[in-house]
């Protein structure tokens, strides 16, 4: 459905993503706002790879409201507030990616909205409206062929 774009003339990607993603018109935009670490309880894992595990049940759960799945995901923003978590946050996200090679940014910042969040990603995906069907012929009939009357 999507067209990926890693052209010969840049450097390949570095990680799990794509240089450039193209979505066939009149595809459905879902756009999922930014994702920490929280829990439906509220609580807040202590580690980066369980608060990267909640950010992408999140995102998958934003994503299946919308009929949507992990393959649909065109581009991923990520935050992160510490560089020696990348790897870990990178593992993760990998078990959730699988072969999906998404867009992708990633920052290292200095903070998110509460200290103890440490990861944050937000997602823009597309859906390809379903191919239409080609017209229904009633059973026992090919295309061309009128139905003759019967002679008398």
């Amino acid at each position: 459905m999507v067209t990926i774009h890693n052209p010969k003339s840049i450097a390949a990607p570095i990680g799990t993503y794509s240089q450039g993603i193209e979505v066939p018109p009149n595809a459905r935009w879902l756009h999922v706002a930014g994702q920490i670490g929280v829990r439906p309880d509220g609580s807040v894992p202590a580690t980066i790879e369980e608060q990267t595990e909640v950010v992408w049940q999140n995102i998958l759960a934003v994503l299946a409201d919308a009929g949507m799945g992990i393959g649909d995901v065109v581009k991923i923003t990520s935050f992160l507030t510490r560089h020696e978590n990348f790897q870990r946050f990178a593992q993760v996200r990998a078990k959730f990616l699988g072969s999906h090679r998404p867009a992708s940014t990633l920052l290292v910042i200095s903070s998110l909205a509460r200290p103890e969040f440490l990861v944050e990603v937000e997602a823009i995906a597309a859906k390809a409206p379903a191919p239409k069907n080609p017209a229904r012929r009633p059973p026992g009939r090919s295309a061309g062929k009128a139905k003759r009357p019967a002679r008398r």
